[in-house]
């Protein structure tokens, strides 16, 4: 007997892409929590980060925790390439000649969703951490009237050059795996997603973090303990074709590359009016510090622009803090706070 999924989907139709591609029957899948109020008003969106489904980003949404479902109708839209919306794995006739999806594509499906299929006229705010952070500085820029606050969580609004070499590491681990053949994965690359693991755990997590052995803290028994236990199975699950779709996506992120602002990254960002908080990891290798600092004084019409790292050594992942309760308390503070200005 199968199984309904404990999640719905919201069938865009035929969309024509930025790239001028019309891809066909695109579907955006999403889980809601709480209840819309009468005047719709308490509705915050969650957009997913890289490789994440929904069920991954849950433990943020509980009673009491910032994004409350008592409180709160929070959405998770999932980005295109996780394989749950159209993705490479789930895309009839999929070949290595997959359209590629860029944020302003993304949005722009979740804001039909938003507006047509929920009738919301303005979100309370669009929160995410890492591609989803990035997600929440396209909103706020192309849909300055609806977003009330964007918090941007270890993301950027454009992606660097220099998270764009990591990200390229991370592409030829996975590719040198003799499964990839002319543009694609035909079976299961086991060997590159082990590397590719490998190669994320050196980034992911900081210098601090493996100086202080704060891996201890998670139950491991040595370092090698936790690479293989944490980053060798980290993306085993996960479909390798959909991994790279999403590599593209993020490597490709910049709020200004569409024709309302022609590639003019100043004009883009001065276009957000909403309240931001930049929340970036403190010892983040990718999403640096210095990547916000340096788009906070580019904010000049928002109505308010807070930086606020976040104080701990665990790199990319203080901002996903499942199991670290001093960096989900800092998280949940600040958040609740943002909420309540």
């Amino acid at each position: 007997m199968s199984v309904s999924p404990d999640y719905d989907i919201f069938d865009a139709g035929d969309v024509t892409l930025q790239s001028g591609r019309v891809f066909s029957d695109l579907k955006l899948a999403y889980k809601t929590y709480g209840r819309l109020n009468a005047d719709k008003s308490n509705a915050i969106l969650y957009p997913t980060s890289f490789a994440a489904q929904h069920y991954d980003t849950e433990w943020l949404i509980e009673p009491g925790a910032a994004l409350d479902p008592e409180r709160y109708f929070v959405i998770i839209p999932n980005l295109f390439g996780n394989g749950l919306s159209s993705s490479p794995s789930n895309t009839p006739g999929f070949d290595a000649d997959y359209p590629t999806i860029t944020y302003h594509d993304a949005i722009a499906v979740q804001h039909r969703l938003v507006t047509e299929h929920f009738g919301i006229p303005r979100l309370a705010m669009v929160y995410g951490w890492s591609m989803g952070g990035m997600q929440a500085y396209h909103w706020a820029a192309r849909y300055p009237d609806m977003v009330e606050r964007a918090a941007v969580v270890c993301g950027s609004a454009r992606c660097s050059p220099f998270n764009t070499v990591f990200l390229e590491s991370v592409r030829a681990a996975i590719t040198a795996d003799p499964a990839f053949t002319d543009g694609r994965f035909t079976s299961r690359p086991a060997a590159g997603l082990r590397a590719m693991g490998r190669v994320y755990a050196g980034w992911a997590m900081s210098h601090g973090f493996y100086r202080d052995e704060l891996w201890r803290e998670g139950g491991f028994t040595s370092l090698e303990d936790y690479l293989s236990r944490s980053w060798d199975m980290a993306f085993a699950h996960r479909d390798a074709n959909n991994i790279l779709a999403q590599l593209w996506t993020w490597q490709n992120g910049d709020i200004s590359k569409c024709a309302e602002f022609g590639g003019d990254f100043s004009k883009a960002m001065a276009a957000i009016k909403t309240r931001v908080l930049l929340m970036p990891g403190a010892t983040d290798d990718y999403f640096q510090v210095g990547d916000n600092e340096a788009e906070l004084p580019l904010l000049t019409n928002a109505r308010s622009a807070e930086l606020c790292p976040i104080p701990s050594l665990h790199g990319h992942r203080a901002g996903n803090p499942i199991k670290v309760p001093a960096d989900k308390a800092f998280l949940n503070a600040k958040i609740k706070a943002f909420l309540d200005t």
